[in-house]
């Protein structure tokens, strides 16, 4: 029978260590992510992550809710790295169901805004959104609906259109005037609204600015960018309905336009934890930021980063609110009892 020598025998191990060593380091050569981000214009955002840096991104894409569930059930055995979500007040939720770890670094803290992430630094904004006023121009005056409050005047009885009461970004909106006036207030100005409604709350952003253009609303809330797509859009019913609109950034006089985020945190089961505060700080990146603002019409939030984005600068400046974007969490379930007492179903 043959044996192997010492020498041999060290060799082999050596490559058999080379071997297992190479097999770990391809695997930490992957991104597992979970996105709610459903734009195409995301693939390129991805992409060119893998260009830089060799990291393959394997991701899964569903909605919020069920993507946060499906962390809960996978628990500490969950294959994903990293959490990337639409509105604020969802992050928010992931992090009181305890799924993301802190993350320091020194890039989040230099190029992000402060308000636009979290305190403990478990999840950050990377892109912002306007909730705006979209009016048509031959039924409202601009002077009567410069402010949120404006919705609720009883000279817009009728007039008003908007998405339902349970939709997130309406819940985030009412979430920051309940930090800004008070509940007895926000209630106030939910009935108020709720009593001047053109039609029952239904559809999407689009829905809304189309139901002005058309002239079954009068005015209407809407995201910014859904305003901007379709500014940019070639279909010749898109101009036309455009022509008809004019946009209000509320609130130039007191605390400003109300603003949510895209944001994502690093999980706390993360298999791949030294990749996943990578790909966060890549998101920070002037390259990441100008797909935010270009692909998809939203504001880049790194500070210095200015968009090339002929239709979304058209807009012009503009205040923004600069509340902390976590109590657009933390006022949710209150929001949602003040819609439903209000009767903005």
């Amino acid at each position: 029978m043959a044996f192997f020598s010492d020498n041999l025998l060290s060799a082999v191990l050596a490559a058999a260590l080379a071997i297992i060593a190479t097999a770990a380091m391809a695997q930490d050569k992957v991104l597992n992510l979970y996105s709610s981000r459903h734009y195409q214009t995301d693939e390129s955002l991805y992409a060119n992550f893998t260009k830089q840096t060799g990291i393959r991104v394997n991701r899964i894409e569903a909605g919020e809710d069920p993507l946060i569930e499906r962390l809960k059930n996978e628990g500490a055995a969950s294959p994903a790295d990293v959490l990337v979500t639409v509105d604020a007040g969802r992050l928010w939720r992931a992090e009181q169901a305890g799924l993301f770890q802190p993350v320091k670094s020194k890039i989040l803290e230099a190029r992000l805004p402060e308000h636009l992430r979290a305190s403990n630094e478990q999840w950050f904004g990377f892109s912002a959104r306007a909730r705006v006023i979209v009016y048509n121009k031959g039924a409202i005056n601009a002077a009567d609906v410069q402010n949120y409050e404006d919705l609720a005047n009883p000279k817009l009885k009728g007039k008003v259109c908007t998405r339902s009461g349970s939709s997130v970004y309406n819940l985030s909106l009412m979430s920051a005037l309940i930090e800004h006036w008070g509940e007895r207030k926000a209630e106030d100005w939910a009935r108020g609204v709720v009593a001047n409604f053109a039609r029952a709350p239904k559809g999407g952003d689009t829905d809304q600015i189309l139901g002005v253009a058309s002239g079954e609303c009068g005015v209407a809330i809407t995201n910014s960018y859904y305003y901007v797509r379709l500014l940019k859009s070639e279909k010749p019913e898109d101009k036309k309905a455009m022509q008809a609109l004019g946009l209000v950034w509320p609130n130039q006089k007191s605390f400003g336009t109300h603003m949510n985020i895209s944001g994502a945190g690093v999980l706390k089961s993360a298999p791949h934890r030294d990749v996943a505060v990578q790909y966060l700080d890549y998101l920070a990146s002037d390259a990441a930021q100008a797909y935010f603002a270009n692909g998809n019409n939203e504001w880049p939030v790194a500070k210095g980063v200015k968009p090339d984005n002929a239709a979304l600068t058209s807009l012009g400046n503009f205040k923004m609110d600069t509340l902390n974007v976590s109590a657009l969490g933390k006022n949710q379930p209150l929001a949602q009892k003040i819609f439903d007492r209000a009767g903005f179903k």
